[in-house]
């Protein structure tokens, strides 16, 4: 995942992939303190998380498609925008999975699974800033 990551920040201008980091990390931040401090529990709406999925994946095959044909830069920023916000929300879900005391939580023995969610989470947000903010060489 680290080596995808830094091939694709390699395609972009070196103030794109700053910005995108500084974003991703200020988002990463306020997220982990929201899921702390609130009542909300974002591990009961499992259901919505799946269809966000969905969507996100759909959205991603017909924006390749007609990608493929035409660049289209709305389509390619509107399915950026809602896999950046997808992510974030699947990052609050998951780190509640991961912090308990919620409906559903992750066993203390599967700390490495519950990291690496969370790893790929930030990855897949800063991957989707990146084509927001960023334009390519």
């Amino acid at each position: 995942m680290g080596f995808m990551t830094g091939t694709i920040a390699s395609m972009y201008s070196t103030k794109a992939v700053l910005i995108a980091l500084l974003i991703t990390a200020i988002v990463s931040i306020i997220v982990t303190i929201f899921c702390f401090q609130t009542k909300v529990d974002f591990t009961s709406c499992t259901g919505l998380f799946c269809v966000l999925g969905i969507v996100v994946m759909v959205t991603g095959i017909i924006t390749a498609i007609v990608l493929s044909f035409k660049y289209v830069p709305w389509l390619h920023m509107l399915y950026a925008s809602l896999g950046a916000i997808a992510f974030t929300l699947f990052l609050a879900y998951d780190t509640q999975l991961v912090l308990g005391n919620r409906k559903h939580t992750i066993s203390p023995e599967e700390y490495v699974y519950g990291a690496l969610k969370i790893y790929t989470d930030i990855v897949y947000i800063f991957t989707f800033l990146l084509q927001i903010v960023g334009s390519r060489d």
